[in-house]
């Protein structure tokens, strides 16, 4: 395994390898990702595809929460040993918006290409799936969508309506009005939501640091900041 390992020339800021991911039976391009040494390592030995995810900074094995898992049929590495394409099975669709490839949008006209197969909200968690979406509206038309024009206008705009849905959420708190409550925290939930993806932080990052207080009381866990 080491021998294999140190044929790549990984990159030298992050020690991660770009993937180029190919459908073994088509050709059709399905998708671009990251593999660091581990991931590499877990995809050479299981035969399944596991990336480095940069935004959930954290191991994934593709299909974990959808089920559209890829069986690798072939590594592939390219001429500069600094690139990786592996061919696969596709299980499911490739994209997690339910299209078959990542790639299907014209660049030129935005125009869409290639119409969703699989209906993602019934695979991954409702905040997953609204984070995605968020991430998808940083290049809308802020004349069109209530997010882009969030992101045209900046990190204060974006501040102010978390302060602003926070302060809503604790008055329907005092008022004792539970309709209200739930409705002013998925305000909320979304506007947090925002200011993450402005940041490019995935909510799976929250999942890990909250997983990780499991055990911890939580007098510790402040003290462990003050040291």
């Amino acid at each position: 395994m080491e021998k294999i390992l140190s044929k790549i020339n990984w990159q030298k800021v992050d020690n991660l390898l770009p993937v180029v991911v190919q459908d073994a039976g088509t050709n059709q391009v399905l998708m671009m990702a990251y593999m660091n040494k581990e991931a590499l390592e877990l995809s050479l030995k299981t035969r399944e595809a596991h990336y480095f995810s940069r935004t959930k900074q954290r191991i994934w094995k593709k299909g974990e929460t959808s089920g559209h898992t890829q069986e690798i049929k072939e590594f592939l590495l390219d001429c500069d040993n600094d690139t990786l394409l592996i061919k696969v099975k596709q299980n499911g669709v490739a994209c997690h918006t339910g299209r078959e490839s990542c790639f299907f949008t014209r660049l030129e006209t935005g125009e869409d290409i290639l119409d969703v197969k699989v209906d993602t909200t019934k695979t991954y968690s409702v905040i997953d799936t609204l984070y995605h979406t968020i991430q998808e509206r940083k290049t809308a038309d802020p004349d069109k969508s209530w997010t882009a024009k969030l992101f045209s206008k900046g990190e204060n705009t974006i501040l102010k309506k978390v302060v602003e849905e926070a302060g809503e959420f604790c008055f329907a708190l005092k008022d004792d009005d539970k309709g209200e409550m739930v409705y002013e925290a998925a305000d909320l939930t979304y506007h947090m939501l925002v200011a993450l993806a402005y940041k490019d932080i995935s909510p799976d990052q929250i999942k890990q640091e909250l997983a990780g207080r499991f055990g911890i009381s939580g007098i510790e866990e402040k003290n462990s900041r003050k040291q």
